[in-house]
Order: structure tokens, then C-alpha cells, then sequence
């Protein structure tokens, strides 16, 4: 095979297993957070009841142990080697330049559903949050996009209402809905 025609492949150099700080820096953060979650949550009242046996402490005391766990676990394949692959930008292209009116249009209307919420109501400003978004990434066709965001917002009211029993802000709907 001639030298001209090899495809070369670009490698990362090596490095001696246990030297990637990032990697480090991430498995502290998760112990960190673990801790904090643990730390926190004994602050809880651990009030049990008939219709609750555990009470709310042993769910957030989990969730600290598994970030303690997983931290650990990944501390120990960093010391290994253990690296992760990096990002081939699958779909997008890396070398394009950020969007910046997509970014500030979508940060800009999430930034208008939390200033409205209370005032007009989440099937309102939810409305306009998912129709914003849409139209901020790219959709056009707009009466469909209309007619799904009132349906999701509708949709997501009243699950949170009837399924979980969490009462979203109804705003100049109120007595309507």
C-alpha cells in the first residue's frame, strides 16, 4: 500500500490513567452534591403517618447516596483510564457558529412566562411559551403551532390539576377553567 494513499486517523495523545483533572473535578462535584443532598435532607422532620410510612426523608437520603456511589464508582474508572468519547457532532456542525437570535429568542421567551404566569395564567403563558419556542427554532406554520401550544398548555394544566393534584395558576382564567 502506498503512503500517499493511507488514511491517517488524528488520536488524542495518551496520558498515564489517573491524570484527567476535569474528570476529577466532576467526580468531586457529584460528591459534593451527594453530600449536600445528605446533609440537607436530615434537616427534614421525618413526620410518618398512617398513609405514609416512610415519611419525606428517605428519598432525598437515597438520591445523596447514589451521587456519593456514583462519584466513587466514576473516580475509580478515571483512575483506571477511563475516558469518555468525545462529541462527533452527530447531526450538527461543530465549525458553524452559535445562533444567536434562536438562544436569545428562546431565553427571551421563557423569561416572559415567568414574569406572566401569575398574571395571566399557566394555559395562557404556557400557550405562549410553547408557541414561542416553536417559532424561535424554526416552525412557520402558524395557526398549527397555535392550536398545539393551547392543547399542551390545556393538557399540562389539567394533569397537574386532576394527576398530581397540583393547582397551576389560572390568572385571568380563574372561574373559567
Amino acid at each position: 500500500m502506498d503512503t500517499d494513499t493511507m488514511v491517517t486517523e488524528k488520536t488524542a495523545p495518551t496520558e498515564r490513567p489517573g491524570t484527567d483533572r476535569a474528570q476529577y473535578g466532576v467526580c468531586a462535584f457529584l460528591a459534593g452534591l451527594g453530600l449536600l443532598v445528605i446533609v440537607d435532607a436530615t434537616g427534614i422532620p421525618n413526620t410518618v403517618s398512617s398513609t405514609d410510612l416512610l415519611g419525606p426523608r428517605p428519598v432525598p437520603l437515597l438520591i445523596g447516596a447514589l451521587l456519593l456511589g456514583i462519584s466513587v464508582v466514576y473516580g475509580i474508572d478515571v483512575a483506571r483510564g477511563g475516558r469518555g468519547e468525545p462529541e462527533h457532532g452527530e447531526d450538527i456542525d461543530l465549525a458553524s457558529p452559535i445562533d444567536w437570535r434562536t438562544v436569545l429568542l428562546l431565553i427571551g421567551v421563557f423569561a416572559a412566562n415567568a414574569v406572566l404566569i401569575e398574571r395571566l395564567g399557566w394555559v395562557i403563558s404556557g400557550g405562549l411559551l410553547f408557541w414561542g419556542a416553536a417559532f424561535a427554532l424554526g416552525s412557520r406554520r402558524y395557526v398549527l403551532t397555535a392550536a398545539v401550544s393551547a392543547a399542551l398548555s390545556l393538557g399540562t394544566f389539567y394533569a397537574f390539576a386532576i394527576g398530581l393534584g397540583v393547582n397551576l395558576p389560572a390568572g385571568v382564567l380563574q372561574g373559567i377553567l
